[in-house]
Formats: structure tokens, sequence, C-alpha cells
């Protein structure tokens, strides 16, 4: 679904990938892994059009979407969770949900439904500002606002950060789910090994910018040389 080959992109002329390829399923969730400043967030940012790659192709779904701005790979059927969750503090959990319907057609309130069914807690507190949410909370609103436009990938940048291991261990079940009984196609970014483990079906691992490895989650969960050659844990 999401194939990248060759990609070198970064910040002015700091090259943080460097000829990066891989390919990414629908319907799978795909954890990538590595130490800080490996090019995580870069890739994700350069598949959300949001860096421009000095070369390289982005193919999903047929199409490539290397050269289109952040509002069409949108459009196209990438949805994007970035770090901090950047919801609207002042808004209501409602209004948050059909913000991200902008440029998407308001079709997409339809699927409201479903977003509550997955995560009822936005349903409760529908009419609350999100700024009165805990961090855990916020972040379920991020995924569901990221998710209301019915995209076909999903992209997610250290969704566990500063949120508690219980609520982590509820988003990464809830999220697999999803990712089952939609296709939905996920890459995550994620440090915290309990949640690849629950999470993910494919783990990638990245060092200076390249994919280094890569394994199935059942390797993962026997084996931890991976993790202790790229994390140092």
């Amino acid at each position: 679904m999401l194939d990248i080959e060759k990609l070198t992109a970064g910040y002015r002329d700091a090259m943080v990938l460097r000829d990066l390829s891989c390919h990414l399923d629908g319907g799978r969730v795909t954890a990538l892994m590595g130490r800080n400043g490996m090019g995580k967030t870069t890739l994700l940012k350069t598949i959300m059009g949001l860096i421009r790659p000095r070369s390289g192709r982005i193919t999903f779904a047929g199409q490539s979407i290397e050269s289109l701005p952040t509002y069409q790979v949108s459009r196209a059927g990438i949805g994007y969770v970035p770090q901090g969750r950047e919801i609207f503090d002042s808004l209501t959990v409602h209004d948050n949900l059909r913000l991200s319907l902008l440029g998407h057609g308001l079709q997409g309130l339809e699927r409201l439904q479903k977003i509550y069914e997955w995560f009822p807690l936005l349903k409760e507190r529908e009419t609350q500002k999100a700024g009165s949410f805990s961090g855990g909370q916020q972040q379920i609103l991020a995924i569901a606002r990221a998710l209301i436009p019915g995209p076909q990938f999903l992209l997610l940048d250290e969704p566990t950060e500063g949120i508690q291991p219980n609520i982590i261990h509820d988003i990464g079940l809830q999220l697999a789910r999803i990712a089952k009984e939609t296709g939905l196609g996920i890459l995550i970014v994620e440090q915290n090994v309990d949640m690849v483990r629950t999470l993910a079906d494919h783990v990638m691992f990245m060092e200076n910018g390249l994919i280094r490895e890569s394994c199935d989650i059942d390797r993962l969960k026997d084996d931890d040389s991976l993790l202790h050659r790229y994390l140092s844990i």
C-alpha cells in the first residue's frame, strides 16, 4: 500500500534520511523503532509532505505522493497524529472532531458514531473542552480526530509519551482491533516496548537514516537482541 524507494530528505543541507526504502501493507501495524535522532519523525513528516524529499519516491495506493502538499496527502487517505497531539484545548471534543473534516466533506460525520463506538470516553465527554483532558485522554482524541476522515493509512508519532501505562495498553489494543476490522495500515514511531508488543505485527529498526533490520513481532517477543542493538535497553 505504501512504498518508499531510495528516499533522501532532511533539513536544508543536512540530510537525515539517506536512500531509505521500505514497503508497508494495509491492515498491518508496523512499529518503527530506534534511538533518538535516527530519522523516525523525519520519515513521517516527509511522507505527509511537511518535509520535501531531496530525492526518491513515495507511492501510496499506486499514486505518487512525494511532491504533494500536506492537505493533498491527507485527502489521498493518510492520517497523521504528530508528537505532542496538537489538539485544540479551547474547543470541545465534538468540535475537535468536526474540524478534522475540513477539506474532506461533512460526509465524514457519518463516521462519528463509529468513532464513539471505538472510543466511548469521547461520546461521554463530547461537550467537554479538550484542554481539561488528561494526557492519555487527549491522545485518544488526537487519534480519533485523525480517523474520522476515514484514512486508509495512519501515521503515529510517539503516542505513548507522558501517558499512564494502563491507558497505553488500552490504546494499543484498540488500534490493533481497528486495523484488523477496517484494513487500516498503521506506521507507529514508538519507544515503549510493551506498546509495540501489544500493537504491532511487524517492527522496523532505524539507524542513521536507514532501515537497518526488520522482523515480525513474534521474534521480538522471544528475542531481545534487536532491542539491545538499536535501542540500547
